[in-house]
């Protein structure tokens, strides 16, 4: 526990300072998994040469990362799919299928890692920050592979933020059709929210409903990038296939924990309390990169 301690104050201290600034911003545009990141980035040249740190900081993304994902699962319901999925699915299936088959097709042509590529879309098709957590310790990918990617999802949204309430005026569309635009094609929950109730209320709800939805895309998604990982590794070293060895437990943890707000045993208080603590681990595991 010695050796982790400093690291982990580090990040609980980053993420801490990242949240504050948050909430005193005018506006819910940055998050403060991204302040915490350009704050791990201003301190990086300062820390990376502290072993006694880099323990702490290799523990936080990796241990507190998953746990962090499991307890996400308490913000969602699994009863969403069927509110919303008859508008959303369909939509949802072919961004994905988008997102990774031109991510990969565009990462072949400019020669970028196939792991860097895949966090982009899985940013960009599933839910930003939170999908590229998700996946960069199943498929091993590189500190620089995840600033990256979460830099670029960033600037995006910062973009749609901006356009998509004034495009949906210009293209005169409903509330629904605008909630359902925005929800699936921006990608942090907060740059939704802020894109959403830019437009209308009943936007910004519908748009919020079919964020959620899109969440649930991180488990096949895993599950599949689990499979490739295994597959990508060398054949002397790599063990018999067994999906028990290749499954990514902490996402078993994430959909029992949906089940459980699915039928209702997590009251609404502490379904709050656990969002927001999973938020809170969540930057500080993408905080200060190891």
């Amino acid at each position: 526990m010695k050796n982790i301690l400093p690291g982990l104050i580090l990040s609980f201290m980053i993420a801490l300072i990242a949240t504050i600034v948050e909430t005193l911003l005018p506006i819910d545009i940055i998050g403060a998994a991204i302040l915490a990141l350009f704050i791990g980035i201003i301190l990086h040249p300062v820390i990376n040469n502290k072993p006694n740190v880099q323990k702490g900081l290799s523990f936080t993304s990796k241990k507190v990362l998953k746990f962090a994902i499991i307890l996400m699962g308490s913000t969602l319901s699994l009863s969403v799919i069927l509110n919303v999925g008859k508008l959303s699915l369909n939509v949802m299936v072919f961004t994905l299928i988008t997102c990774f088959l031109g991510g990969y097709l565009i990462g072949k042509v400019f020669g970028i890692d196939w792991r860097m590529s895949s966090l982009i879309s899985a940013g960009t098709g599933i839910c930003g920050g939170s999908a590229i957590a998700a996946l960069s310790p199943v498929i091993k990918a590189r500190d620089a592979d995840i600033s990256y990617a979460m830099s670029t999802t960033f600037i995006f949204d910062m973009l749609m933020i901006l356009l998509f309430p004034l495009m949906g005026q210009w293209l005169g569309l409903s509330d629904i059709a605008y909630g359902l635009w925005t929800g699936t094609a921006v990608n942090d929950t907060s740059s939704v929210v802020a894109a959403g109730y830019a437009f209308s209320e009943q936007a910004g709800n519908f748009a919020t409903t079919v964020k959620l939805t899109r969440t649930l895309a991180i488990i096949p998604t895993i599950l599949v990038f689990s499979m490739i990982q295994h597959r990508m590794e060398p054949a002397e070293e790599r063990p018999a296939f067994k999906l028990t060895s290749i499954f990514p437990w902490f996402i078993f943890g994430f959909v029992v924990m949906a089940v459980f707000n699915t039928v209702g045993l997590i009251p609404d208080a502490l379904q709050a309390s656990l969002s927001t603590i999973s938020k809170f681990l969540m930057v500080m595991a993408l905080g200060p990169l190891d």
